[in-house]
């Protein structure tokens, strides 16, 4: 009895540190063999008001079903209450669920207690014979049963004769109910503060999403390209990668991270995000413009008009002047007029010359409802349409870069357990450049972990192939690569990850996934910018 306690004490310590479910599970009903010297058992799991066939041994039949075997049991459930609400009284683990009481058979075959007509329906079958039982319900902190522990034919340790279980046996088996309670609580308290986590993680994300309809999914497709890129980095066997390994604990950390990038943005005006011409605030002012433009149209018409009005009638000669001198007018304001919103849209750059015709044009006059003449282009608008590339000024991008400040501020505040304590360097890092110009820190790549540099080129490359973004569309498979292969030779990306990037085909599984029919072009890799195959 002492080593039996003692094993009890060993199997204890054992199920508080099992973190796999089926294992715990297993272990469960295996200790309880083991210390009864049982031949056989099942493991029932509470689902609901059934008690589903979660784990069957026996070792008489050499059977493992659930568990860590490779088959599962797929015997019915069986049903702690009848149709009409009574409690199921004639099946013994039904019986023990409902009543959280331990049932002891000496032997099945004389009970009248239970009906053990489907037990004896499998021995008939399998040439077994089920006689004594033990079924003790696993009852957790909350007074609920979750789960039915139930051991069969006990046997004599002398001749293996099958023996009722002794009230040392019920006693050790409660006692081991008790700790596998406990185990099996913290395990699901834990797997559901887990679940509850990433639920509220990637709500957040979702929101960060919504703020804007033209990132929309950025926040969901990051952590997808992440753990693609990770996974074969960790299975390239060839390159200077080929050593690199990650923990499971890291490996989660990493898709932590990645859902979180950008939670920074929640405080990112949407103004800002959604600016998809130069000209717009709320709403965009090249419809302002357009409507200046009408007014001197309008203003230049009605001069027309009064001109030929009091000019002689019969002066030909002077009536076309009038008619050239207003038509060479109003197409020399159209013309500004396209110039200007050709002018709003953000482009890769703007000349010297088209920022000189810009503050030549801002200078026409227009009478505003007040009577007063007023400049076209007011100096907002003027410097806003000077904008060289993209459509933000440089505080409006000081405004957006300033997401990756917000971004660690937030995440260095949270309170992390110890496996967690690196996802706000893996997620602040992805706007970072291996020469050390990125933000908003100017770490160089030596400054950087693996984890937080894979980040990066997920975060560019869901950025170059997005469709949804204001200022331009998303790009084709083989332009995408181009521009990555470019960001490689600029030295703004880990050299070593783009080339697994490629070699690897990480972009053809997330393409496949995430971009539009359209984008899916043939690529060759050997042409791709800065990829040496």
């Amino acid at each position: 009895m002492v080593e039996r306690l003692a094993r009890l004490n060993e199997i204890g310590i054992a199920l508080s540190s099992e973190q796999n479910i089926n294992v715990l599970l297993e272990m469960i009903l295996s200790s309880a063999k083991e210390i009864t010297n049982a031949d056989g058992g099942t493991l029932y799991t509470r689902e609901g008001n059934e008690l589903a066939f979660t784990i069957l041994m026996n070792n008489s039949l050499n059977t493992h079903l659930g568990g860590t075997s490779s088959e599962m049991c797929q015997l019915p459930p069986v049903k702690m209450f009848e149709p009409d609400g009574r409690p199921n009284i004639h099946n013994v683990a039904a019986f023990s669920a409902v009543n959280k009481q331990t049932v002891n058979v000496d032997d099945s075959y004389t009970s009248e207690n239970f009906d053990f007509s489907g037990t004896k329906a499998f021995d008939q079958k399998m040439n077994y014979r089920s006689e004594s039982f033990l079924t003790v319900p696993i009852i957790d902190h909350q007074d609920k049963v979750i789960s039915v522990l139930q051991l069969i034919n006990a046997k004599n340790h002398e001749n293996d004769e099958v023996i009722p279980f002794s009230q040392e046996d019920q006693q050790l088996v409660e006692s081991l109910a008790s700790q596998a309670a406990v185990a099996l609580s913290n395990k699901r308290l834990i797997d559901d503060q887990k679940k509850l986590f990433e639920s509220f993680i990637e709500l957040i994300a979702g929101a960060i999403d919504d703020k804007s309809p033209h990132t929309g999914g950025h926040c969901r497709r990051v952590p997808e390209l992440t753990m693609l890129l990770a996974q074969a980095t960790i299975d390239t066997k060839q390159g200077p990668m080929t050593d690199f390994s990650m923990s499971e604990t890291d490996f989660y950390t990493l898709k932590i991270a990645s859902w979180l990038h950008d939670c920074g943005k929640i405080i990112t005006p949407e103004h800002v995000v959604d600016k998809s011409t130069k000209l717009q605030t709320i709403h965009d002012r090249i419809h302002e413009v357009d409507t200046r433009f009408e007014v001197i149209k309008r203003d230049a018409r009605i001069r027309y008009l009064e001109a030929l009005a009091s000019s002689d009638a019969t002066d030909d000669g002077l009536r076309e002047q009038l008619a050239a001198d207003y038509h060479q007018q109003i197409s020399q304001l159209e013309d500004d007029q396209v110039f200007l919103r050709m002018a709003n849209i953000g482009g890769e750059f703007i000349s010297e010359e088209h920022k000189q015709r810009i503050n030549e044009i801002a200078k026409r006059q227009w009478t505003d409802s007040d009577g007063k003449q007023r400049n076209l282009l007011n100096e907002d608008e003027i410097y806003n349409l000077h904008i060289a590339r993209g459509t933000l000024t440089d505080e409006e991008r000081a405004i957006i870069n300033g997401h990756m400040a917000a971004t660690i501020r937030m995440l260095e505040s949270l309170p992390y357990p110890d496996h967690l304590n690196k996802v706000p360097e893996y997620a602040g890092g992805h706007h970072e450049k291996m020469d050390g110009t990125g933000y908003p820190k100017g770490l160089t790549r030596e400054q950087m972990s693996i984890p937080a540099r894979i980040m990066g080129i997920a975060d560019i490359f869901e950025a170059i192939t997005a469709p949804d973004r204001p200022y331009r569309k998303g790009n084709t498979l083989s332009e995408a690569l181009d521009l990555l292969g470019t960001f490689k030779m600029n030295d703004h990306i880990d050299p070593d990850l783009f080339d697994v990037f490629i070699r690897e085909k990480v972009y053809e599984k997330y393409a496949r996934e995430f971009l539009a029919p359209e984008q899916m072009d043939k690529v060759d890799i050997n042409a791709i910018k800065g990829y040496q195959p």
